[in-house]
């Protein structure tokens, strides 16, 4: 099948061979850009990044200064879990009406911000702007300032409104959210241990790398933001190293603290052996000692051997076999392209929501010349070239599954609504799994029959 592409969004998908008429003759595949009107994109707005990043604060009360629809992207859609407070399964709304439109509705979220100083003494109100606070102007900032100075709890301001963007602006906006709460803080005397930036304890995924971390010897002074609190936030200007496990969502926090702070980073993946093994040995590389490297190599090593007898089992069923991938960042396609490989499956089209030029370079690298790789894509797209290429199956999030079933193909969750844990060495064992599960199912041969 013959993938039709608009000539506006050519630019955005390149491969080895030149029969889907896009432009290889530009030196790169254009990307981290606004999305192209009326394509369908299927990235989220900008208050919907900011959220992603900040709501797994688990003492943090979150106020969304917009209509009440906007309030249901919550902690309900997440799988990051806490150890601790879940107070962050609660989201509170100043349900702008038709008369606060046209009034404005500042004193409405003064009033909201004081109802829960007053009931619930919170250490960090969040408060986000959405869409129509954008149209109508309401001074976030100075409420946010006011209730502060009178009440002496942090309330800070998300300059969120969904359409100055897209979901990576919200995430830009949920850093700068961050740094106003640890800045403060900034000249504390640095201790050892690193901080995990990117990482949203979804389905205990923290929790695993926090771990592997203690079994090399290596301290975790804060998480940011899986199962995090006020009180470990602020201790975060302490660490010595920065870990990046999403680029997409936190490089940026990280860059900012290596210029305000002193702190170096280092981009990682937990997910798949061959990531998991290599960023355990370059975290204690970069802040370990000779010990905490012999650790590091002692336990991967020991952790791809009883891996080796697992993934044999289960590579005669997916070999051969053919893959789609459609995630939010390029460091997760990567490190799902590795995965695949080591099952013996190949990856035919692989995109990202929010991808940089050099996450794509990384994925032209890993990648046969016939693989398709596409930025911020849209369903007729994705369809088309799944179709051409022949996949078996698409690993994305909730909006591909509809797609991939509509097709007769398997599916994937690797979004943050899942219940399982994919990081770690754990996560192998479960992505395997289920990968073998969906693939192999007879329901396949009976759709597409």
């Amino acid at each position: 099948m013959e993938a039709r592409i608009l000539d506006e969004r050519k630019a955005f998908i390149v491969n080895g061979k030149k029969d889907i008429g896009c432009n290889f003759d530009a030196p790169a595949i254009k990307c981290d850009s606004d999305s192209l009107s009326g394509t369908v994109s299927q990235r989220a707005c900008v208050y919907c990044g900011a959220r992603v990043v900040l709501n797994p604060i688990t003492d943090a009360f979150h106020i969304v200064h917009g209509p009440i629809g906007c309030a249901s992207y919550t902690w309900d859609i997440r799988g990051s879990l806490t150890s601790g407070s879940d107070l962050y399964r609660n989201s509170f709304s100043t349900d702008l009406s038709d008369k606060d439109i046209v009034f404005g509705g500042e004193k409405k979220l003064a009033a909201a911000i004081e109802e829960i100083i007053e009931k619930h003494n919170p250490k960090l109100i969040f408060v986000y702007s959405t869409c129509i606070v954008g149209v109508i102007g309401d001074d976030v900032d100075a409420v946010c300032k006011q209730a502060e100075k009178k009440h002496g709890t942090r309330v800070i301001s998300v300059k969120s409104p969904g359409f100055s963007g897209n979901k990576s602006y919200g995430y830009k906006m949920a850093c700068n959210a961050i740094l106003e709460l640890i800045e403060p803080h900034k000249n504390q005397a640095k201790i050892k241990g690193v901080n995990i930036l990117g990482d949203f304890n979804l389905a205990g995924e923290m929790w695993i790398i926090k771990n592997y971390l203690r079994e090399i010897g290596i301290p975790v002074v804060a998480t940011i933001t899986g199962d995090s609190s006020c009180e470990t936030l602020i201790k975060a200007p302490a660490a010595q190293l920065n870990l990046v496990q999403c680029a997409g969502s936190m490089t940026y926090l990280a860059k900012k603290m290596e210029e305000e702070m002193g702190i170096p980073f280092v981009k990682i993946s937990f997910f798949g052996v061959e990531d998991t093994s290599a960023s355990l040995i370059r975290i204690a590389e970069a802040i370990g000692s000779g010990e905490n490297i012999q650790k590091a190599e002692a336990f991967t090593e020991m952790e791809r051997n009883k891996l080796n007898s697992f993934m044999d089992k289960y590579k005669k069923n997916l070999e051969g076999k053919k893959a789609a991938i459609y995630v939010g960042g390029g460091f997760k396609a990567i490190s799902l392209i590795r995965q695949f490989r080591e099952m013996g499956i190949e990856t035919v089209v692989v995109g990202t929501q929010t991808g940089k030029k050099e996450d794509y370079e990384v994925m032209e690298s890993l990648v046969g010349k016939d693989t398709v790789i596409l930025d911020d894509a849209n369903p007729a797209e994705l369809e088309a070239f799944m179709k051409q290429k022949g996949a078996d199956i698409l690993v994305g999030g909730v909006k591909e599954r509809p797609l991939a079933y509509k097709l007769g193909i398997a599916f994937c969750d690797h979004n943050h609504e899942r219940k399982h844990a994919l990081a770690g060495y754990e996560g192998v064992i479960n992505f395997t799994e289920e990968i073998n599960l969906s693939l192999n199912s007879p329901v396949w041969k009976m759709v597409r029959g």
